[in-house]
């Protein structure tokens, strides 16, 4: 992709921001122009051409247009279509808060793009292990089948405020979030 049609694309992006919401990615179907030198490492860190984006609000431009269809992701306008890696998941959950809301327990996460979402039946949070080290890995639903990993530090708060709990004869340690539960690891 050469740096005009970069500047395209973000002219296209910000055209489709004004309206101070998400553009609507799944209803724009236009033709795939290939796949630019655009990586979301692990980390969350987002890179184009080797080089880390440092512009907080490019980066966050680039999220709103984002798009998984099946296993690969891209960044969609109205005109064009580009893929791009992601090397696990395209966001990393940053912070949690816990709030009450008419008696029940929310859990209310945001995302190092400024995303937040709560935890509940539409936006479930669920543990992966990690099949070599068998650590934990969670993740949640972000938006559109596009899942944040939650970072280290917050998943240690959520141990923190984990209960156990039986279900269907197996106690699991989890949380509650939005009158859900969520598994985070079986009691031993």
């Amino acid at each position: 992709m050469t740096a005009e049609k970069a500047n395209n694309l973000l002219e296209q992006i910000a055209r489709s921001k004004k309206e101070g919401r998400l553009p609507p990615v799944h209803d724009w179907h236009p033709p795939f122009c290939g796949d630019i030198d655009m990586v979301i490492k692990a980390d969350g860190s987002w890179h184009y051409m080797g080089s880390p984006i440092g512009r907080e609000r490019m980066v966050r431009l680039f999220s709103t247009v984002l798009r998984r269809d099946d296993d690969d992701y891209f960044l969609v306008t109205p005109v064009e279509k580009v893929g791009i890696t992601v090397e696990d998941v395209p966001f990393v959950v940053t912070a949690v808060q816990v709030r009450d809301v008419e008696g029940a327990q929310v859990l209310e996460f945001t995302t190092s793009v400024g995303d937040t979402v709560v935890a509940s039946a539409e936006n479930p949070m669920r543990v992966e292990l990690d099949p070599q080290t068998q650590e934990p890995r969670p993740y949640i639903l972000i938006r559109d089948r596009l899942e944040a990993r939650i970072h280290r530090n917050v998943f240690y708060e959520l141990v923190e405020m984990a209960k156990p709990t039986l279900i269907d004869g197996v106690e699991w340690f989890g949380v509650e979030s939005a009158g859900e539960f969520f598994r985070i690891a079986p009691v031993s």
